[in-house]
């Protein structure tokens, strides 16, 4: 057992403890409160945190950690599987290596928790995975194995493919792919549940890996899309509706040019990164002012690093600069944390501090979104994993 005594904790959603205690039993949180009992917890080990801000630890909803290595070339490059755009079936937990130099950088930075997968290469590429950033396997690791399906339109498709004069080569093309075999995979989805739940005269469809794998999206697998423009975010909206997917859209750089477009179809996004050069066209329009509009219009979103885009150690830099442009800060920590969480179907393990939920958390030595302040203890699971 372990008590955190005088803190003040930042629970995201049930407010702030001034002068609290948080207990921690094994892997767990057991009890919050404001009024520490020493008799309760007389056998525990107490940390006093000595009225320092504690808060959840940080999750990032959209990243490549550990699939785009640091340091690395070719060899620990697995992040696009560029041999053709529909690859529904590759799953990001099988290109994870968890000794890539990042993992200790992030997990240091107070990022606990990161949702990584597969890049934007393809129109279809495959399932991201939820993991903690602290651990010695990547099956240690995992609090969900397949979190969401990517897919992509916009620029990076057409490059890759356009370039090489193949399909698609153009954004029409992509979102043709798209629907195309959107509507495969709902009829092999209809098709396989009538012979599963033994429909009179239904057969087992001619087993698809593509398809078998795609389909799940119409049991309610979220749909993460990758969309920077204005028009290739309406794109992503209309197909999200025709075919009733879950979606989030990931990067949305230019959704706060369409706000009450974006807030009217009800679907959330997760924008980043913003921090650093406009790389590609697409991103000419980027501003840390997007962030304060999407506020003010009561869109849901949180806030990505897309790493090795931007490092996962210059998460809160990065959120500093929103902050910096009118997004609240109250906000700010609720997008790196509950919402991140909560739009990778992961909130009842991680990005609040509730009793039940993972013992993952951080001590701050100042207010951190200071750029001079740095964690001074952060927990995975109970365990210290950091300490200044």
């Amino acid at each position: 057992m372990i008590v955190i005594k005088n803190a003040k904790i930042f629970t995201v959603t049930n407010g702030t403890i001034e002068n609290g205690f948080i207990a921690l039993d094994g892997k767990k949180i057991v009890e919050i409160g404001p009024d520490y009992d020493e008799s309760i917890y007389k056998d525990a080990k107490v940390i006093d945190a000595n009225g320092k801000d504690l808060t959840p630890g940080l999750v990032d909803p959209h990243c490549h950690i550990g699939i785009m290595e640091e340091g690395i070339g070719f060899e620990g490059n697995d992040t696009n599987e560029m041999s053709g755009p529909i690859y529904p079936e590759l799953r990001g937990i099988d290109s994870v290596y968890v000794k890539d130099m990042a993992f200790e950088n992030t997990y240091k930075s107070g990022v606990t928790t990161v949702n990584t997968g597969p890049g934007s290469a393809n129109v279809i590429g495959g399932t991201f995975t939820a993991m903690k950033t602290y651990g010695e396997t990547v099956d240690e690791m995992i609090i969900k194995e397949e979190t969401c399906m990517k897919m992509a339109l916009g620029e990076n498709p057409k490059r890759v493919y356009g370039t090489a004069k193949k399909n698609p080569a153009t954004r029409m093309a992509s979102a043709a792919l798209m629907r195309e075999w959107l509507f495969k995979a709902r009829e092999y989805h209809k098709e396989y549940y009538a012979f599963i739940n033994q429909v009179e005269d239904a057969k087992e469809p001619k087993f698809d890996m593509k398809l078998h794998s795609l389909m799940r999206v119409f049991d309610g697998m979220p749909v993460k899309i990758h969309a920077h423009r204005a028009d290739d975010i309406m794109t992503a909206i209309r197909i999200s509706k025709e075919f009733g997917l879950t979606t989030t859209i990931d990067h949305a750089t230019e959704a706060y040019l369409i706000p009450t477009q974006v807030k009217e179809s009800g679907v959330p996004l997760i924008i980043g990164p913003t921090l650093g050069y406009a790389s590609k066209y697409e991103l000419v329009n980027k501003s840390f002012k997007s962030a304060k509009v999407l506020e003010d219009y009561d869109i849901e979103f949180s806030i990505m690093t897309d790493h090795p885009i931007i490092t996962l150690d210059t998460t809160l830099v990065q959120t500093a600069l929103f902050i910096k442009e009118g997004l609240s800060k109250e906000t700010a920590l609720k997008s790196l944390t509950f919402t991140a969480a909560k739009l990778n179907g992961i909130e009842d393990r991680v990005g609040s501090l509730e009793v039940g939920k993972d013992a993952d958390l951080v001590i701050w030595d100042g207010d951190m979104f200071d750029v001079y302040t740095r964690p001074s203890l952060v927990m995975i699971n109970g365990e210290v994993v950091h300490q200044q």
